[in-house]
């Protein structure tokens, strides 16, 4: 099973909690919008510790280090790999995201390589409408993100 690691960052609004999501760069994601969005996460392998894989990927997807003391949020299976999430508060400008890059044949079938970024957008959302942006097999990670505020405040 293949293992991804990833972080959710989230900040305080008057509105109430916001999560930063990423939109998966390449043409297959060009034209979704609902349950395409993510956390910033990628694979990493045995010798990577998943909190470490978390970071790096957050890093690489976005241009940006959170140093938010993480809390763990679990690991979710969802079609075939098995996702390590932490939700760390902070905040950053997502107009500034600069992700890596990646290459694929584009057309398909054409010989040519083409070049994407791994993210090509981000946004905050507040809770509710982040339930219906994320991939379904990520919603539970806000799911767990709200019930751990939650029981802070009590």
């Amino acid at each position: 099973m293949k293992r991804s690691a990833g972080l959710l960052l989230y900040r305080h609004r008057n509105a109430g909690t916001e999560v930063l999501l990423v939109h998966p760069g390449g043409p297959f994601w060009a034209g979704k919008d609902d349950h395409a969005w993510s956390l910033p996460k990628g694979e990493f392998g045995p010798d990577e510790e998943p909190i470490a894989a978390a970071r790096r990927e957050f890093s690489e997807e976005t241009g940006f280090v959170p140093d938010g003391a993480p809390m763990d949020l679990g690991i979710r299976k969802h079609g075939g790999k098995a996702i390590h999430a932490w939700a760390v508060e902070g905040d950053c400008d997502p107009a500034a995201v600069l992700s890596n890059r990646f290459a694929m044949e584009w057309p398909p079938r054409s010989g040519q390589m083409s070049e994407f970024p791994e993210v090509d957008r981000a946004g905050w959302f507040d809770l509710k409408t982040a339930r219906h942006k994320i991939h379904i097999g990520q919603i539970a990670f806000i799911d767990t993100l709200e019930t751990m505020l939650a029981a802070r405040l009590r």
